[in-house]
């Protein structure tokens, strides 16, 4: 198969491309012939052809300017399949990982202050990002979707009911399960200053509005009488207001996995996130996971077995019981999930997906 990958931009070392290092490292060993379309890349991939694709212009034209010019590459040569990770013009494969625009302004409208409510979604940049969003759904430019939650698969049933359901493909997200399990618990605490009865609630990711950290930030002032209860702060977000003193803030961590080993709890309160993979990676490390209905990664988790779900993310109460449950539960130990977590899994189910349209093309 002769496949084409769209990736605005690569990067072979970075965390968040390890599931395009992956998927193109199995196509080159499955004996594909695999290029790779980007307005830039770091790094080398083994076996993997590059095509460097230009798109100039403002923020508001970037998005659309490389879905045109990647249109006229292709053009040049002829695939088996082109899979696309970006809102692309025409392709055999869209994979939905960022989720709807659409459904992120929703979210951001329902959950902003009064006084911000005009300002959002104006500008191009919306506009554009709409329009691509509706064309790459259209089911004529597009022959197959995967979708890493039933979430996303069904905001693409209700905001563009004319693509067919059957061409819509579940494939959760994956991560390096061992990575999260080969740390030393006690080594970690005692790296972040944490006492060994210490409660450790653990948040990971940039994006203040959209993360919800606010939010944890708040519950947490309003808990410094106990004094057992701690919140680790990985993130490169500049903080804005006083941070409480049962706050540790870490910056970011080329070595993550060192933060969730140090913790007893995930708390992570996303407005919008269509599957993150912090959800996955606690998970791996074998502890419990507080988030929000609006995370496609919600489904992972099983309420009171493997963590629980808040309808609303500013409801600091339900959260702080959520919260009781996991640091007075009598059975403390590593929990479990009942989906694979692994990254593998994730990139031969791609794969399925990918030989399914390559054998289906007119």
């Amino acid at each position: 198969m002769k496949l084409a990958l769209i990736r605005r931009q690569f990067s072979a070392t970075g965390g968040a491309e390890l599931y395009v290092q992956r998927l193109l490292g199995a196509l080159a060993s499955a004996g594909h012939e695999t290029h790779l379309f980007a307005e830039k890349w770091e790094g080398q991939a083994a076996n993997v052809q590059f095509h460097s694709v230009k798109a100039d212009g403002s923020r508001a034209q970037r998005s659309t300017r490389f879905a045109q010019a990647v249109d006229a590459a292709l053009q040049q040569e002829k695939f088996d399949c082109v899979f696309s990770l970006e809102r692309t013009l025409k392709q055999d494969v869209y994979r939905a990982g960022d989720g709807l625009h659409r459904v992120w302004l929703k979210r951001r409208k329902q959950f902003a202050p009064w006084w911000k409510l005009p300002l959002i979604g104006l500008g191009a940049f919306h506009r554009h990002m709409m329009a691509l969003e509706a064309r790459t759904f259209d089911p004529a430019n597009t022959r197959h979707v995967i979708v890493n939650s039933e979430m996303v698969r069904g905001e693409i049933a209700e905001h563009f009911p004319a693509f067919p359901q059957e061409r819509v493909h579940l494939v959760r997200n994956g991560v390096e399960v061992k990575r999260f399990q080969n740390v030393d618990r006690n080594a970690a605490r005692a790296r972040f200053g944490l006492a060994d009865d210490d409660f450790v609630l653990v948040f990971v990711g940039s994006g203040w509005e959209r993360k919800g950290l606010p939010w944890l930030l708040q519950f947490m002032a309003g808990r410094t009488a106990d004094p057992k209860l701690k919140l680790l702060v990985v993130t490169r977000d500049r903080m804005r207001g006083k941070v409480p003193p049962n706050v540790i803030l870490t910056g970011p961590l080329p070595d993550v996995e060192t933060a969730y080993a140090a913790a007893d709890l995930l708390t992570f309160l996303p407005i919008y996130e269509p599957c993150s993979n912090v959800v996955s990676e606690a998970l791996a490390t074998g502890i419990p996971v507080i988030t929000t209905a609006f995370n496609g990664a919600s489904e992972l988790i099983d309420s009171g077995v493997n963590g629980h779900v808040l309808d609303d993310p500013r409801d600091l109460d339900t959260l702080g019981m959520c919260i009781n449950h996991w640091q007075v539960r009598d059975n403390a130990g590593k929990i479990s999930t009942r989906y694979p977590l692994d990254l593998e899994t994730n990139v031969q189910h791609t794969l399925q997906v990918l030989e399914l349209a390559a054998k289906t093309r007119d």
